[in-house]
């Protein structure tokens, strides 16, 4: 994600790219990559794919990424490089905690609803844990840890600012926060239907602000 108001679209900041020792084209790959991991998981494509995408010779593909492990890899570790980047200018642009969550959830939909990115990769290669690469599971338990930690910090905004009003402890809220926003990725994708996401993620919030 790139923050609020930002375009939902595969445009790396250069930055990003340079941090994980990415060329140019190795990021146009992992880019590609990510679309087909988000339509259908780890075992839903092959570098014969990739290569179709990217116009380039699977040997060519190899030379960057030996493995699949290794090119999903990258492709998780640029995920979390783009959340955190996200997160981050939420945390510096957006000062309401409400506001904050409703820009996650709305960045979301955008994807959705442009079909540019319509599920979380990390949520499709979460249902594939036990048939992944254990390194692969670990980076996307990592993940989820690290968004499940920014979605608490901004709870506690929240309650702090009287916004909120948890039931529960603030990981556990930050948690079930988390799961319904990854579940209703998959539940607009059963229906065919983007606006299933929005309608669902914001009564996640409303539910967090009622008797606040």
């Amino acid at each position: 994600m790139r923050g609020p108001g930002k375009p939902c679209t595969l445009n790396t900041p250069r930055w990003i790219s340079m941090s994980l020792d990415l060329s140019p084209r190795a990021l146009e790959i992992v880019e590609h990559t990510r679309l087909l991991l988000a339509a259908g998981g780890y075992h839903g494509f092959s570098y014969a794919d990739v290569s179709e995408r990217v116009h380039i010779g699977k040997p060519s593909i190899h030379h960057h990424f030996p493995t699949k492990e290794d090119l999903v890899l990258a492709v998780v570790a640029l995920h979390r490089q783009q959340a955190r980047a996200g997160l981050a200018a939420l945390d510096q642009h957006v000062e309401d905690p409400k506001a904050r969550l409703m820009a996650y959830a709305d960045y979301w939909a955008k994807c959705i609803r442009e079909g540019t990115m319509p599920m979380c990769i990390c949520a499709m290669l979460a249902a594939e844990a036990p048939m992944i690469p254990p390194a692969i599971a670990d980076d996307v338990r990592a993940y989820f840890g690290e968004l499940a930690a920014w979605i608490a910090s901004v709870l506690e905004s929240g309650v702090a600012k009287g916004q909120f009003r948890l039931r529960d402890k603030v990981e556990a809220e930050a948690q079930a926060f988390m799961s319904m926003v990854h579940g209703a990725m998959l539940t607009a994708r059963a229906f065919g239907d983007p606006k299933v996401f929005a309608s669902i993620s914001h009564a996640a919030i409303k539910q967090l602000t009622e008797s606040a």
